[in-house]
């Protein structure tokens, strides 16, 4: 089950999810806005390679904004930081940032109980866009769990993406043996 904006408030009360900042205006009926954070980061190397740690340079977004390419794989970040103890994030676009041709995730959109950060953006856009820090660019969305939690993911000795940051991290495919 979806949360309610009265549910999340009431988890927010017990610690159960935690957003910063929190922005009151923020909360939807059944979701919460969060924006672009200040930095964008894209891959040094055009090819990458699953099993090697591929570099990333981070840039800040200028306040008249940046224009995103087409072919290029960026990474955001959400100014929001989040905990979440008790539920299953999800974290999907904005319809308006959809009809603006920009994705905002290539495949996690999902997180997990336990999961502390900020959100890194895997974003592509089918036409040339210009962003702004601060833009909305997602909502949250949190689902009830059924059960108890046995690897809460914040706790996890494999957890790869555990460091607060108010930056994007690029993939840790790398640390994974295959």
């Amino acid at each position: 089950m979806i949360l309610t904006d009265k549910a999340i408030l009431e988890e927010i009360k017990k610690g159960n999810i935690r957003i910063e900042p929190y922005r009151p205006e923020c909360l939807g009926t059944n979701s919460y806005d969060v924006h672009l954070g200040r930095y964008l980061a894209t891959y040094t190397d055009r090819i990458l390679d699953a099993r090697k740690h591929n570099k990333i340079n981070h840039f800040e977004i200028p306040d008249d904004g940046y224009v995103l390419d087409p072919g290029t794989l960026y990474l955001g970040v959400t100014e929001e930081y989040t905990e979440t103890h008790a539920h299953v994030p999800f974290l999907e676009g904005k319809s308006s940032v959809g009809r603006l041709g920009i994705d905002i995730h290539a495949t996690a959109g999902k997180g997990d109980v336990g999961y502390c950060n900020t959100w890194t953006l895997e974003i592509s856009v089918s036409q040339p866009v210009r962003v702004y820090h601060g833009m909305p660019i997602g909502q949250l969305i949190y689902f009830s769990i059924d059960g108890g939690i046995k690897n809460m993911y914040n706790k996890k000795k494999n957890a790869k993406y555990t460091i607060r940051t108010s930056r994007p991290v690029e993939s840790m495919m790398w640390k994974n043996k295959f």
